[in-house]
């Protein structure tokens, strides 16, 4: 077993040095294990390919942040993982919002359905809420769009801002409160 993880670890090494042949090796080593694995999870080719290649260029971005160069695979497993995780909740919002339409589409054209006007209301509120979602501060902004809109964790967040999660909750908090006076003086 030393004689195949040897490689493995001068690789990740010369990887860490920017080297691109190590980083070609370690792609054709792990890409197809990585897309039989994203495959069984996503069921779709295309999605599966670009899962990935999201991973690579991922692992690329964060070698930094792996402590351990022997647990190499484990942690590419991980990001394609999250990889796959994302393109679930991607698709589970663009079916969210595809029903969402296909509904607002049925009640307009609905002749037993209320009155039209109804229905522009709600799409003319939906676009004053976010005219005020846009006057936040970008940190606070970004945080509450990151927890609401793209379902994130505060940890998640934390990570994607490089903050620490009480930093993230704290926006939260201000960003709630801060929406909550402009939807009321907006009244």
């Amino acid at each position: 077993m030393p004689f195949v993880a040897e490689p493995l670890l001068q690789l990740v090494q010369a990887a860490r040095r920017h080297d691109v042949h190590a980083w070609d090796t370690l792609l054709q080593q792990h890409q197809l294990p990585l897309f039989a694995f994203a495959m069984e999870l996503v069921r779709h080719r295309e999605a599966a390919l670009d899962i990935v290649q999201e991973t690579f260029a991922g692992a690329v971005r964060h070698l930094g942040s792996l402590r351990d160069d022997a647990k190499f695979k484990s942690w590419l497993f991980g990001i394609a993982h999250q990889k796959c995780l994302q393109h679930f909740r991607k698709t589970l919002r663009r079916a969210a919002v595809f029903a969402e339409t296909d509904e607002l589409v049925d009640e307009a054209l609905d002749p037993t359905a209320g009155d039209p006007r109804d229905l522009l209301l709600r799409e003319e509120e939906t676009s004053a809420f976010f005219a005020l979602v846009e006057r936040l501060p970008l940190a606070q902004r970004e945080t509450l769009l990151l927890h609401v809109l793209e379902d994130f964790s505060l940890a998640e967040i934390a990570e994607i801002s490089g903050v620490p999660v009480g930093t993230v909750k704290s926006r939260l908090f201000h960003a709630k409160g801060a929406l909550r006076q402009l939807v009321e003086a907006s009244r």
